[in-house]
């Protein structure tokens, strides 16, 4: 299941930052990634909550430290 999500984050922000060429992984944070800063962290997340059909609270998401944490929390509100 986590790599599924993982396919589909690299498809998301590959659109969001309208780079096709952003090698994302599960290591992958904002200090990777010029154009990620707080409003762009804001679009993202507004773009997965709406593709995965789920929400996150401030406090899951301020503790976010890389691509994979994100995954993970994908992967177990999407399995509940």
């Amino acid at each position: 299941m986590t790599f599924e999500i993982l396919d589909k984050m690299k498809k998301i922000f590959a659109d969001y930052f309208d780079d096709d060429n952003l090698n994302i992984t599960r290591d992958t944070n904002a200090n990777d990634i010029e154009d990620w800063d707080s409003i762009a962290q804001v679009g993202l997340i507004l773009s997965i909550e709406k593709i995965f059909s789920i929400q996150f609270s401030s406090g899951e998401v301020e503790n976010l430290q890389n691509i994979g944490e994100m995954v993970d929390l994908i992967s177990a509100k999407t399995n509940k």
